[in-house]
């Protein structure tokens, strides 16, 4: 038996928000005229009470939801251990909730876990004629809400934008009956964006910059159409591979010569490390009369960072100050 005291003991200030969203949510849930409509995509979603079994798919989708205090209604993620290592401070938030699966989440590992909702994305959890998507997991009375960056997979040539982010953060808020928190972190990453630019001013050259993510034979780079162009425009750059009209692709090493980048951004991620990344970019004989490998002009982000989630501000902050030091020199 429990022996009780009498002081009460104070309960940390995340585990506080925890219970106050669940309780929250469990009070909506049990009013018949909550019901909230949003735009997934190419799709209008409707979610009848807010969500209190989640699973999120990719640490940049799963941080979202812990980010909004959410954790407590949530009952696992996927897709993070086999290809991420999260932060520390982000990996303590994880420790008590299940990976349901290391890669790909399975129909049968989201019924399992008597999910309540899917927040995931097309590549980031789904594939177009998959296992798990809207259509399927609707069959099963679970609703998806897709990351607006992944819908130029299904809606050609989308343009993603830090708007995007703001958005999906809102629709989430709406989705859980956790607006005012949302709106708190949209405004946070737009003031944090709005100080780099009006340091930044009208910048007379916008530095070449080739996203580099993985891949030796041929690279893994970003399009016009992914959230690095945006990152990258608004830290006062221009991506290289802008003239591809395509999210996450591969190019060739002759674009990238051709281009001649003053900048490779490094996303650290992945089996290789980010040293090991620029290693193999410093020695690839094509590659040495590229800009940025002569003057060793490297920017190392997170995957985090690049892709949607509330750190593209400081992804914005890190660009913006090796592109243009001399607009944030002390």
């Amino acid at each position: 038996m429990t022996r009780l005291t009498s002081t009460p003991r104070r309960l940390p200030r995340r585990r506080v928000s925890f219970l106050v969203a669940a309780a929250a949510g469990l009070l909506l849930a049990s009013s018949p005229s909550w019901a909230v409509t949003v735009t997934s995509c190419d799709r209008q979603v409707t979610i009848e009470r807010p969500p209190q079994r989640a699973v999120s798919h990719d640490i940049s989708l799963t941080a979202m939801l812990l980010e909004l205090g959410l954790k407590a209604r949530m009952v696992g993620y996927s897709g993070v251990s086999a290809w991420k290592t999260p932060a520390p401070e982000l990996q303590a938030d994880l420790d008590d909730l299940p990976e349901l699966a290391p890669r790909y989440p399975s129909l049968e590992n989201l019924l399992d876990a008597d999910a309540d909702f899917f927040f995931a994305g097309w590549n980031y959890g789904m594939r177009v004629g998959g296992e798990v998507t809207p259509a399927s997991l609707a069959r099963f009375g679970i609703p998806v809400y897709e990351l607006s960056e992944s819908c130029a997979h299904v809606m050609p040539n989308r343009v993603a934008s830090l708007d995007d982010v703001y958005g999906d953060l809102r629709n989430l808020g709406r989705i859980f009956a956790v607006e005012a928190r949302a709106e708190g972190l949209v405004q946070g990453m737009q003031a944090r964006v709005a100080a780099v630019q009006a340091r930044l001013g009208e910048q007379p050259q916008r530095p070449r910059v080739f996203v580099y993510d993985s891949g030796e034979d041929v690279p893994f780079s970003a399009g016009r159409l992914g959230m690095p162009q945006s990152l990258i425009d608004a830290a006062g750059g221009r991506n290289v591979m802008d003239g591809v009209a395509g999210n996450w692709m591969q190019v060739g090493w002759e674009a990238v010569v051709e281009q001649d980048p003053q900048w490779i951004l490094i996303v650290d991620y992945g089996e290789r490390s980010a040293a090991q990344k620029r290693d193999f970019l410093m020695q690839h004989p094509a590659l040495q009369s590229v800009s940025a490998i002569r003057q060793q002009h490297f920017v190392v982000l997170p995957y985090l960072a690049v892709t949607p989630s509330l750190d593209n501000a400081a992804a914005i902050e890190t660009l913006a100050a090796a592109l243009h030091p001399e607009a944030f020199a002390p």
